[in-house]
């Protein structure tokens, strides 16, 4: 497993298909020997967990005996160790590590630079309520379109209730052929709602880059809605592009994106961080890994990071390291909360599984899972805010966007002090 097949993602389960670049399945010659001793399966899978998983205590459980228990059973199809193996994995109480059959692992592996398919939600079960919850809508997709938020609750799926419902379960109830409907049944709060939604082949370009207007000049504003693989060329592409045109400053969107490869938070932070840390990752052994700068930024203009509760894992790694260099101000709500790392591997029956294998620190050393990044500047959404940019997503990054206005005035601010420094330079 490559360093740069690293996953960041926030989500449990993504209920569009998610590429792990570098995870390709390669199926050895022990291929069909798997497909007929389900046990033998089993046994991989516990195998790779006592020797990569980020705990080295299994969250405090006999790991030997949990082989002993799970071996000594027979297996009459791979079903039935499918079964055992998602209830073995259960009790590291790890949502982050999961097992997936041949058909999810496909799907986890469709091209992101190309089309979609699903609704267009990032689910993961709670820590501490084990509910299914949105982490963030896909912008553009059916789920946003219809007004589904990050913290909503999934409690019924076509009316089947998700009590106790496996994420990848409910995965497999919620994806479907392209134009046909799913009914979700949501709780917000103490409203319960319901939607429904029509599958979509959702194309996904993510990052969105314009200029805009303010009172010190030419601002550009940056949304980075997934750290996919073809997020870091997109960034670069609409760095050079807006230094072309000459703007004054950065504002840079965050908000609602869940996460995704390890090594495109780490190169699209190099585009904007001269030199210092970017961040380390440390597995159960305390070996670090530290990725830093390589002098190399496309810019060192004025930079606000605009981030919220759906901001996660590969979002925290950029907002943190913008914020610990000195390099820019975040501005929004605290992040996620999600400092964990999974690696992705096939499984020698065409099945794969994701297994949290290090946690990863600022710059600054901070462990952030659990917790997020606090911003430099808070600024909160009311019900009746957030609801209009969910219904009308034309409105994020205007004027009608509060938090999008306050980043703004941060910005103008410090391009006015640099702009003044700059003057004085000269005198």
């Amino acid at each position: 497993m490559t360093k740069r097949a690293l996953v960041l993602g926030a989500t449990a389960a993504a209920v569009t298909a998610v590429t792990i670049t570098g995870a390709g399945i390669h199926l050895n010659k022990g291929q069909a020997f798997f497909r007929d001793s389900p046990k033998e399966l089993v046994d991989e899978v516990w195998q790779v967990i006592d020797r990569n998983y980020v705990d080295a205590t299994f969250n405090q459980v006999d790991w030997k005996a949990i082989r002993s228990q799970y071996l000594n059973r027979n297996y009459k199809d791979k079903e039935e160790a499918y079964k055992s193996i998602r209830e073995m994995l259960k009790r590291l109480g790890d949502p982050y590590t999961r097992f997936m059959d041949p058909t999810e692992f496909r799907n986890m592996q469709i091209d992101t630079s190309g089309e979609l398919t699903g609704v267009g939600i990032q689910l993961a079960a709670d820590e501490k309520t084990k509910k299914l919850t949105v982490i963030s809508p896909i912008e553009g997709s059916p789920a946003s379109a219809a007004g589904i938020a990050a913290k909503d609750i999934i409690t019924k799926i076509d009316g089947k209730s998700t009590e106790g419902m496996d994420v990848n379960k409910a995965v497999t109830l919620i994806r479907g052929p392209v134009n046909t409907q799913v009914k979700l049944t949501v709780q917000r709060g103490t409203q319960q709602l319901e939607f429904n939604l029509k599958r979509a082949k959702i194309e996904i370009h993510p990052v969105r880059a314009s200029v805009q207007q303010s009172p010190t000049g030419k601002v550009g504003y940056i949304r980075l809605v997934q750290f996919s693989a073809n997020a870091a060329p997109e960034m670069r592409a609409a760095i050079q592009k807006l230094e072309k045109d000459n703007v004054t400053g950065y504002i840079l969107d965050l908000r609602s994106n869940p996460g995704g490869l390890l090594y495109a938070s780490v190169d699209i932070a190099r585009m904007w961080i001269q030199e210092g840390g970017i961040v380390s990752t440390v597995d159960r052994k305390g070996i670090s890994d530290k990725e830093d700068a390589n002098r190399r930024a496309l810019t060192d203009k004025p930079l606000v990071v605009l981030v919220d509760g759906g901001s996660a894992s590969a979002s925290e790694i950029l907002s943190g390291a913008i914020q610990d260099n000195k390099r820019g101000t975040i501005v929004g709500t605290k992040t996620f909360g999600k400092g964990l790392v999974q690696s992705v591997r096939s499984l020698g029956d065409g099945s794969g599984m994701a297994v949290t294998i290090a946690k990863y620190l600022t710059p600054n050393g901070r462990d952030i899972n659990k917790h997020g990044i606090d911003p430099d500047v808070v600024v909160e959404l009311n019900e009746q805010q957030r609801q209009a940019l969910v219904r009308d997503r034309d409105k994020i990054g205007t004027t009608s966007d509060p938090q999008y206005v306050k980043a703004l005035q941060v910005l103008n601010q410090a391009v006015s002090a640099k702009q003044g420094t700059r003057a004085q330079t000269k005198n």
